[in-house]
């Protein structure tokens, strides 16, 4: 595939990067940093307000307190929404009113990553509106429930009276508050409450999944009539509630005619002010066709050379797939210390694994056919120096503002960049063909990022993105790339293309920072002080670590969002 392809596909002009970045600057902005009356400790202040006042992204605000009205569930009513709205508008405020441009380079980085906080939370509520549009939204958290280890006493058993007693509110809450639905959530809504796919939402393991929500609340029914039968009533009419919620969704189904995604306009706007990238949702196209054309050309390059060795066997039992973690995990963890890539704390132990060992009847799904094989790609996405890891260092960052943050294209953008930045420096010198796995986790990243942006656009049902990341990537399967192509859609926009934009987006700091330091870079010092630098944009850890402020000067100048 050519880059002309993929952007042919979405209309996108096709342009070099050096082009892209000459026509971003050539519509610059000269606006600079507030200089209005508040000091950075009253930026912690507002700071702490607004994580008071932010929405969760769960439905429900506190069931272990039994006092708490209503089940202790959110009012996402027009009316609620409407407060919510003018209270953000308050905050902002005094946000705007702080003289950052005193302040320094560090401080002024963090001002803008608690602005995007603020830009993301108006454009949940005022673009994104998941309860109004999702009803996904409520089957979420009708999911939760039904996940309860059986049987459960004192304030555990409380609690899961309050959330089953809750279902019938949230089920009509939906009802009410749905007033622009979109057809291609209602079918992920509806696939979610009727069938399993086997690769899960954050679900318990069974190694025969219960059919759907529904299917799970036959489940716990079932555990409830041996282990704890007086649980029964309240679960049979949780499960009734659900599948009203089912019956409604399937009656209204012909007069679901809302937009999925955000619109272009929009996802540009939340890119720009949520996201801090310094890409427009076409230059997205084009670094993810770019990337594809990269990756794939080195995943065959790699078959080549690797022909004449016998292909790697996915693992044939737990037992042996156990030996293959472990292995990979203490390589992964001698090559870090041994090549002084980067500082393993004290407090870092054993931080496990993401994918168990399932037999399907149908085969592997996607990840499972990768981690199956051999773990590096996974663990080190995922496990260390990845997620799980990342997560430690991030816990034990107590700063005010840096501690509070995480942006997903930094989380992913890391994550991703570590699995071929240790094959190119050595980790898998003794592992033969794994460097064709990291090629295929990286070929599917790449994928992603048209068909997301194509989805949020509405430019692309999920079906259609399903069906282009399937022709893109070896080995994908339609669930896998089913429930994929659902998460990046029904999460904040930006999410699904941050794992690739945000690996390049690293591959570009470590460039310039290496580029400036000469023989002086260090790459454990390099890696450190970005994990030191919290879970900020990487665009502002770029202009922390180097001083350049080509990609964040435009950032300081404020749109409203286009509606």
């Amino acid at each position: 595939m050519k880059v002309m392809f993929i952007a042919a596909a979405l209309g996108v002009a096709v342009l070099t990067p050096f082009a892209t970045q000459a026509q971003s600057g050539a519509q610059s902005d000269t606006a600079g940093p507030p200089s209005g009356a508040g000091t950075y400790d009253d930026l912690v202040d507002v700071f702490d307000d607004f994580l008071s006042f932010k929405a969760p992204s769960a439905w429900n605000a506190n069931f272990n307190d039994p006092n708490a009205p209503d089940h202790g569930l959110i009012d996402y009513s027009r009316k609620a929404i409407a407060k919510r709205a003018q209270d953000l508008k308050t905050l902002r405020a005094r946000l705007d009113d702080m003289n950052v441009a005193s302040w320094p380079r560090a401080q002024q980085a963090e001002y803008l990553a608690v602005r995007a906080q603020f830009d993301a939370q108006e454009f949940r509520l005022k673009i994104s509106r998941p309860w109004a549009r999702d009803p996904g939204f409520y089957v979420d958290q009708l999911q939760r429930f039904a996940f309860t280890e059986l049987p459960v006493a004192g304030a555990e058993q409380a609690k899961l009276e309050r959330q089953l007693a809750a279902v019938p509110a949230i089920v009509a809450a939906a009802k009410q508050n749905l007033d622009n639905v979109a057809l291609d959530y209602a079918t992920l809504a509806i696939h979610n409450l009727t069938t399993s796919d086997g690769v899960g939402h954050g679900h318990p393991y069974r190694a025969t999944p219960p059919a759907g929500v529904i299917g799970w609340y036959d489940d716990l029914l079932s555990r409830a009539q041996s282990a704890q039968p007086a649980l029964a009533p309240a679960i049979e009419d949780a499960k009734s509630a659900a599948e009203d919620y089912l019956s409604w969704l399937n009656d209204n189904a012909p007069h679901f005619t809302g937009k999925a995604g955000v619109g272009a306009d929009q996802y540009d706007w939340y890119l720009k002010h949520a996201k801090l990238l310094p890409y427009t949702s076409s230059d997205l196209v084009l670094l993810g066709a770019q990337e594809w054309d990269r990756l794939f050309s080195f995943y065959a390059l790699a078959r080549h050379r690797n022909r004449d060795l016998p292909e790697i066997a996915p693992a044939a039992s737990a037992k042996e797939y156990k030996k293959r973690i472990e292995k990979t995990d203490r390589n992964i963890r001698k090559f870090l210390v041994r090549e002084d890539i980067i500082t393993i704390p004290d407090y870092v132990g054993v931080l496990g694994t993401n994918a168990p060992f399932i037999t399907r009847p149908g085969g592997l799904n996607f990840w499972e056919a990768v981690q199956f094989r051999d773990p590096h790609p996974d663990h080190l996405h995922a496990v260390i120096p990845g997620h799980r890891f990342d997560g430690l260092v991030e816990d034990h960052n107590d700063h005010a503002i840096r501690g509070r943050i995480s942006d997903g294209v930094r989380a992913e953008g890391w994550g991703v960049y570590l699995e071929e930045a240790m094959m190119q420096a050595g980790m898998l010198e003794d592992y033969q063909r794994v460097d064709e796995l990291i090629y295929l986790f990286g070929i599917f990243r790449a994928a992603r990022v048209p068909a997301d942006v194509g989805m949020q656009r509405n430019e692309m049902t999920v079906q259609e993105a399903v069906d282009f990341m399937r022709a893109k990537t070896p080995w994908l399967d339609e669930n896998v790339a089913r429930v994929d192509a659902e998460i990046y859609l029904r999460r904040p926009p930006g999410y699904g293309v941050g794992y690739t934009i945000g690996n390049l987006q690293m591959r570009g700091l470590l460039a310039d920072r290496a580029d400036q330091l000469g023989d002086e870079f260090d790459l454990k010092a390099f890696h450190d002080g970005f994990l030191a630098s919290g879970r900020l944009p990487i665009s502002l850890i770029r202009w922390e670590m180097t001083g350049l402020d080509d990609e964040v000067r435009d950032f300081w100048a404020r749109a409203p969002i286009p509606e």
